[in-house]
C-alpha cells in the first residue's frame, strides 16, 4: 500500500543550524510512529513540514490524494468566540453526538469536567489543549499528528488515550506522535523515528525496542559516546527487568537483550541508599498528624496521618484538582494545615521543584546564574563536581552557557531549574511534575542521577514511566480526603478509579441483589449497543439518500421518491435517539 505522506530529500534549518539534512521518509496506512529526540533537534519542525504548515528549504513533501490529516499542535487551538461544543462536535446537541459511543467515551474521559457551552477564551491553556485533542480524535481523518498529546492529562486519561488509539490503529488510522512519555510511546507505537544531528533514524517496534536497537547500533559502531551509551544500556536493563507491560510488544530477540544487560547492575541498591539516608537525615523526615485542608467546598485532606522516613522514594498520583500540589506545599512549609500538625526533621535540607520557573531571572546568563549559586558541589556519589561540568552534563555547552535565561526554551529552563536545585545539596527533594517540557535524553540523565541519590524523594508526575523508574512506593489522593498506599502501583490506581466510576446499586438494595443488578446493567449495555448499531445503519442510509438525490438531477419523480424515503429515515433516527436517551437514563 502506498504511503500517506512522503518526504523526499527534505532540508530545513534556522539561521546557521541545519535541523533536517536531505531527509527521506514515508508514513504508511495503519502505522503509528513515535518521534523522539532532544529539545531543539527538530521534532516539531519535522511535524510542521509533514503536515504542510512549514515549507522546507529544499526537497518536497507529497500527500496521498484526498488524505485527511488532523493536527494537534502545542499552540492555542480554536477561536476565542467559539464554544467547546462548536469546536469538538460542530455545535451538535448532546442527544446527537452522544448517540455515538466512541465520541461519548472520548468526551467523558478527557473533558468531563468542562461545560460544552463554555467559550474557548474562558479556558486555561491546559484546558484548551485538551479540547484540541478531543477535536482531533473526533474528526474523520486518515492520519492524525499529535505534538505532546499527554501534556495536561493525568495517568488515568493517558491510559484511556492509549487504549483508544490502539483501537483506532487496528481500524486503519495512521498516527505520528511526538511525546516524552515513554510508557505512552511503548503502548501505541509500531515504529520510532529519532531526530538528531540533521538526520532521522528509523527503528521498528515501540520504545523498548528502540532502546535496544539504539544500544546495539552503538555497540556495533563502537561509538565514542561512552556516557550516552551507558545511560541507554542502563535504561534497557530497567525496561527488561521492570513491569511486563513494558515489553508486551517489542520486536526483538529477548536473548539478545539479556546478553547486552548481563553485567548491568540494578538501577539502585535500595538497602545501601536507605542506610546512607538515615545517616544524613536521622530517623525523622515528615510526620503528618490528623492534617486537614479544604478549598471552598472541597475537602482535599481529611485528618490525614502519614509518616515519611529517610530514603523513602514516593510517587504521588491523583486526578487533577485532588490536592497533590497542595500536599507538596504543606510538606515544604509553603502552606500551613487548617487542622492537625506537620512535624519536620531537624536536619532537613529541602529542595522543591515547582511547576513554575518563576525563580529564574530572565535577564541573567546561564553560567552566571549557576556560578552565583555555587561554584562546586558534592554529588550523591561523594565526588566533587564543578558548576561547569554539571552544566555540560545537562546539555549546556557553547553559546548556551552565555545565553540569557529568557531566551531558553521551556525544556532548557526546566533543566536549568533542576540543576540549580542539585547544587544546593538537598537531602529531601520534592518534585512537582519534573518531566514537563523535558526530552527523553534529559530524563535519562536525571533518572541516572536520582538512582544514586540517597535522600528522601517525593514526586508528583503524570509520567508513568518516570514514576515507576525512580520511586519505590505509590500513594494516591482518591478525592475523599485520604492518601492511600497502592502496593500495585499505577495499575492499582487505575483499577480503583475504574471501580469508583462503576454504577452504584440502587439505595436500599441488599448485597444479595448485586447479581440481578449486574444482569440488568449487562442488558442495558446490550440494548444501548443494539440501538447504536441501528442508528449507524440509519445514518448510513440517510447519507446514501443525500448522495442519490444529488445525482438525480432534474428527475422530478425520482427526487420525490427519494425525499419520501429520506423523511422516513429521519423519523426513524429520531425514534431511535429517543429510545437511546430513555435506555441510558
Amino acid at each position: 500500500m502506498a504511503n500517506l505522506v512522503n518526504l523526499e530529500a527534505v532540508t530545513h534549518g534556522f539561521g546557521t543550524r541545519i535541523l533536517l539534512d536531505s531527509v527521506s521518509l514515508g508514513l504508511g496506512a495503519g502505522e503509528v510512529i513515535g518521534v523522539v529526540g532532544r529539545n531543539g533537534d527538530g521534532k516539531t519542525t519535522l511535524l510542521r513540514i509533514l503536515t504542510g504548515e512549514l515549507e522546507p528549504d529544499a526537497g518536497r513533501v507529497t500527500v496521498a490524494t484526498n488524505a485527511s490529516i488532523g493536527v494537534l499542535t502545542q499552540t492555542t487551538v480554536g477561536h476565542d468566540a467559539q464554544t467547546v461544543r462548536d469546536w469538538i462536535v460542530g455545535g451538535e446537541p448532546d442527544h446527537v453526538w452522544a448517540a455515538d459511543a466512541d465520541k461519548r467515551a472520548v468526551v467523558e474521559a478527557l473533558i468531563a469536567d468542562m461545560e460544552l457551552d463554555r467559550r474557548l477564551d474562558t479556558l486555561s491553556g491546559g484546558e484548551r489543549r485538551r479540547v484540541g485533542l478531543v477535536a482531533v480524535l473526533l474528526g474523520h481523518h486518515d492520519l492524525i499528528v499529535l505534538d505532546e498529546p499527554t501534556n495536561h492529562l493525568d495517568v488515568e486519561a493517558i491510559a484511556f488515550l492509549a487504549t483508544h488509539l490502539q483501537a483506532r490503529t487496528r481500524a486503519g488510522l495512521s498516527m505520528l506522535v511526538v511525546s516524552h512519555d515513554r510508557w505512552f510511546l511503548d503502548a501505541i507505537c509500531t515504529r520510532i523515528w529519532e531526530v538528531h544531528d540533521g538526520v532521522v533514524d528509523a527503528y521498528d517496534g515501540g520504545y523498548a525496542a528502540y532502546v535496544l536497537a539504539r544500544v546495539e547500533r552503538q555497540r556495533q559502531a563502537s561509538a565514542n559516546e561512552s556516557r550516552r551509551r551507558n545511560l541507554a544500556r542502563k535504561e534497557l536493563a530497567w525496561l527488561r527487568r521492570g513491569a511486563p507491560a513494558r515489553t508486551s510488544k517489542p520486536k526483538f530477540r529477548i536473548d539478545a537483550a539479556n546478553v547486552l544487560i548481563a553485567n548491568e547492575p540494578e538501577p539502585r541498591d535500595k538497602l545501601a541508599l536507605q542506610q546512607f539516608a538515615v545517616t544524613r537525615l536521622g530517623k525523622d523526615v515528615f510526620d503528618l498528624i490528623n492534617v486537614s485542608y479544604a478549598v471552598e467546598d472541597r475537602t482535599l485532606l481529611d485528618k490525614l496521618t502519614w509518616s515519611i522516613g529517610p530514603g523513602d522514594r514516593i510517587g504521588l498520583v491523583g486526578v487533577n484538582g485532588a490536592g497533590k500540589t497542595t500536599l507538596l506545599d504543606l510538606l515544604s512549609g509553603d502552606r500551613e494545615p487548617q487542622g492537625g500538625t506537620i512535624k519536620r526533621g531537624k536536619t532537613l535540607r529541602l529542595a522543591y521543584l515547582s511547576q513554575t520557573v518563576g525563580e529564574l531571572d530572565d535577564a541573567d546568563r546561564v553560567l552566571d546564574s549557576v556560578k552565583r549559586l555555587k561554584e562546586e558541589t558534592k554529588l550523591a556519589t561523594g565526588k566533587d563536581a564543578s558548576a561547569s561540568s554539571l552544566l555540560e552534563e545537562f546539555g549546556f555547552t557553547g553559546d548556551k552557557l552565555v545565553a540569557r535565561i529568557g531566551d531558553l526554551s521551556g525544556g532548557e529552563r526546566r533543566r536549568l531549574q533542576f540543576l540549580r536545585l542539585l547544587l544546593t545539596e538537598p537531602n529531601v527533594m520534592i518534585l512537582d511534575e519534573p518531566t514537563n517540557d523535558l526530552d527523553i535524553d534529559t530524563l535519562t540523565i536525571i533518572e541516572d542521577y536520582l538512582d544514586s541519590w540517597p535522600g528522601t524523594l517525593i514526586v508528583v508526575s503524570h509520567d508513568r514511566y518516570f514514576l515507576e523508574r525512580i520511586t519505590d512506593y505509590t500513594y494516591a489522593l482518591l478525592g475523599d480526603g485520604s492518601c492511600a498506599l497502592l502496593p500495585g502501583g499505577v495499575e492499582e490506581y487505575l483499577d480503583r478509579r475504574a471501580k469508583a466510576k462503576a454504577p452504584a446499586p440502587p439505595p436500599g438494595q441488599a448485597a444479595s441483589g448485586a447479581p440481578s443488578n449486574a444482569a440488568a446493567e449487562r442488558q442495558k449495555k446490550k440494548d444501548l449497543a443494539r440501538i447504536e448499531g441501528q442508528l449507524e445503519k440509519v445514518a448510513a442510509q440517510i447519507e446514501r439518500l443525500h448522495a442519490q438525490m444529488a445525482g438525480a438531477g432534474t428527475d422530478v419523480q425520482r427526487l420525490a421518491d427519494l425525499d419520501r424515503d429520506l423523511r422516513a429515515a429521519e423519523a426513524s433516527r429520531e425514534r431511535l435517539e429517543d429510545a437511546w436517551l430513555e435506555t441510558a437514563d
